[in-house]
């Protein structure tokens, strides 16, 4: 796990690579290369979890010099990469070698043969060709910038930033608005892109010509195994990927918190593990409905690791509020990037790596909007639209998505609105913006990822799991985790168990109203049912109620700081709606966390160089 940075025609330094120091705090490298058309530059952070030596050390080259890369991730199956390299000699035992020298005679296709969470800049000088790629799921983040003949790539946005001039994309604000956050490509800086998930760009570097091509590909859905038979292979594969992913060179940990999930990832962790396996939960220090910490207690007694806990106060999440929206560099509507935060300055205390129980909700259907998709079906579609017509509105905000979207009879534009933080109403309200590209965004994923074969339900799980995980979920534990040196891995998106899940029918899946069907039954083999029954809180922070005790505070903060571009850009009437609907009991909490985000990141873009609003 490191951080990557790289140009064409743009000389980096090294303190602009310092900008990415944390996530490679055990080594830095810079080589630049002179080829006929251009000059390429690639630089690199180290966090030493593989081949400690300096046989690990990045750029790294071939022994001809003509094939050189930078990586940062982890290949999970490169040892069985090597075996199909019988004639390459070997330097070290990093799995960067295993790739470069993978790609250097199989070709860019040889990505496709990688299991493992990738984001890596590939340079073949007898081609004159650079490709970037990111792996299925977009674990790693990988942004970009191309103008003309200048092109800068990182881990990072900063490093990027600090090279060129930049405006705000009222387009990728209005699309953050809608979804919560920016699918790649976007993000809110014009001239910066994100490489989709599961793509691979070609850059041509004799006439800087990019394309962009994905590597994902639609599984056809067996009914062969009976459910037992089918049980067990998935126990078999599960295992398989925790104990892959167990691939280190330093001590491993895991995030535990009081679900099935983590508890699954973590009970193969510690049987397949030499050492007593230490765990960590962050919770907080009131009672309340997304508590975790007595649970994880439980599971951590149950399973025999070495626990942590910490504990945080609406207080503490205020204190980092806006420092978590720097690291993160993306304002999101994800509470959750908050205790993550605190998680992982502990974990740094004790372990570089650690493991998580994210990524099993959206292939195995274990959100509650699954089940909505399922049941809508039954419902005459005229009845939502006269609960629309009456202008009804519930409380309860997953009922609310449901009533807003179950009566789309266009499943791209259904799943749009089930995402749908604001409504295109209020974003016009609010910004004077109409959103353009939320739809162009999910129907690109649906088409990439279905087949005729496949229900709505199915369809929307693929969405989610290709798309909506990466530049949400995935991204702040990536940028959080990175900013105190810990590689977070995430055994459930093992390449061969999530195509292994993605071939089965949807009644392996959702049975009864139940998501995880086939994970559960497999937990029973191994957990107690004190644990697979236990009810889903979901990882996230109190709040609704911290918000509603903080409303007063909220609303100056967000409509005082005249000098903030938000206060010119949001309108404040419409804040104050948003305030006054969540003390009513409307819970709004995401869409206040989202605006705050905002807000900060505007307060600190002012900072950035050239930065101005279109």
């Amino acid at each position: 796990m490191c951080g990557i940075l790289g140009s064409v025609n743009v000389p980096v330094e090294e303190q602009v690579l310092d900008l990415i120091s944390h996530r490679g705090p055990d080594a830095a490298h810079i080589r630049s290369y002179s080829l006929t058309s251009c000059d390429v530059t690639f630089a690199h952070r180290r966090l030493s979890i593989l081949e400690l030596s300096e046989a690990g050390n990045q750029p790294m080259q071939t022994s001809d010099g003509q094939y050189n890369i930078i990586f940062n991730g982890e290949i999970f199956n490169h040892k069985d990469l090597r075996e199909r390299l019988p004639e390459v000699h070997f330097r070290g035992n990093s799995d960067t070698e295993s790739i470069l020298c993978y790609l250097a005679k199989k070709g860019i296709e040889g990505l496709q043969d990688f299991n493992g969470n990738f984001a890596f800049a590939f340079l073949d000088i007898t081609h004159q060709k650079l490709y970037l790629a990111r792996d299925k799921f977009g674990v790693k983040p990988l942004y970009y910038y191309h103008n003309g003949n200048r092109f800068v790539f990182s881990s990072e946005i900063r490093p990027v930033l600090s090279l060129i001039t930049t405006t705000l994309d009222n387009t990728s604000l209005a699309e953050l608005l809608k979804l919560r956050y920016n699918p790649a490509d976007s993000t809110l800086y014009k001239e910066i892109r994100k490489l989709l998930p599961g793509h691979y760009m070609t850059l041509d570097l004799k006439t800087m010509e990019m394309h962009i091509q994905p590597i994902i590909k639609p599984r056809p859905i067996q009914n062969l195994l009976s459910l037992q038979q089918a049980v067990n292979r998935y126990g078999d594969l599960f295992e398989r990927a925790v104990e892959r992913q167990l691939m280190s060179d330093v001590q491993i940990g895991s995030l535990l918190s009081g679900g099935v999930d983590s508890a699954l990832v973590t009970y193969f962790a510690a049987k397949n593990s030499k050492d007593k396996l230490k765990t960590f939960t962050v919770g907080f220090d009131e009672v309340n409905e997304v508590n975790e910490l007595n649970d994880a207690r439980i599971s951590a007694g149950i399973l025999g690791t070495e626990h942590h806990e910490v504990v945080m106060d609406m207080k503490t999440f205020w204190s980092v509020f806006e420092e978590v929206v720097r690291i993160v560099e993306e304002p999101l509507g994800t509470t959750s990037s908050i205790p993550m935060y605190f998680l992982n300055k502990e974990v740094a205390k004790h372990v570089k790596v650690v493991l998580t129980g994210q990524g099993a909700d959206e292939p195995l259907g274990g959100y509650a909007r699954y089940q909505g998709e399922i049941y809508r079906r039954y419902i005459p579609a005229f009845l939502f639209q006269l609960i629309s017509n009456l202008g009804l509105n519930f409380k309860n905000e997953k009922v609310r998505r449901f009533i807003h979207s179950a009566g789309e009879q266009d499943i791209v534009s259904r799943l749009e609105k089930t995402y749908a933080l604001f409504d295109d109403a209020q974003i016009q309200k609010m910004t004077g913006l109409k959103d353009q590209s939320s739809y162009k965004k999910i129907d690109y994923f649906y088409k990439l990822t279905s087949q005729p074969s496949r229900s709505p339900v199915e369809a929307m799980m693929s969405v989610d799991l290709h798309m909506n995980l990466a530049d949400d979920l995935l991204l702040y534990t990536d940028k959080v985790s990175m900013h105190f040196g810990v590689e977070t891995r995430v055994p459930i998106l093992d390449f061969e168990l999530i195509e292994y899940i993605e071939s089965l029918p949807l009644k392996y899946k959702i049975r009864n109203g139940t998501g995880k069907f086939i994970h559960k039954e497999f937990a029973r083999n191994v957990l107690p049912e004190t644990i697979v029954n236990r009810p889903k809180k979901g990882f996230k922070s109190p709040t609704s109620l911290w918000f509603e005790q903080d409303s007063e505070y909220i609303l100056e903060l967000l409509t005082a700081d005249t000098s903030n571009p938000f206060y010119q850009i949001i309108d404040s009437n419409e804040i104050y709606k948003i305030v006054q609907l969540h003390k009513r009991g409307y819970n709004q909490e995401k869409q206040l966390f989202l605006l705050l985000s905002l807000f900060f990141w505007f307060k600190n873009a002012t900072l950035l160089p050239d930065f101005k609003s279109q």
